[in-house]
């Protein structure tokens, strides 16, 4: 790898390819780490978009698509839910 006190060709091309596998590595992890945050991933991009559970069955209830009996019956589910998930927590 050294020729003179200098490096040659080959341990530039080593060199190189050392920091663009540790660059990998790092951007892995980083991405390993963000998927498993603490807080289930509620600031990931995919969740601003899609609107929650809640919000999904009061629109149905406001179409008319489910009666007064049916939202309250999922709602307490999804209040179940949501209660038993904190506690896990």
């Amino acid at each position: 790898m050294f020729v003179y006190g200098h490096m040659n060709g080959w341990g530039w091309a080593l060199m190189s390819l050392g920091w663009l596998v540790l660059l990998v590595l790092v951007g892995l992890a980083v991405t390993v780490l963000l998927r498993h945050a603490p807080d289930g991933g509620a600031g990931r991009a995919a969740d601003r978009y899609h609107p929650g559970a809640r919000a999904l069955l009061a629109e149905r209830y406001a179409r008319g698509e489910i009666d007064d009996e049916e939202y309250r019956r999922r709602l307490a589910v999804l209040e179940e839910v949501t209660a038993h998930r904190q506690g896990s927590r």
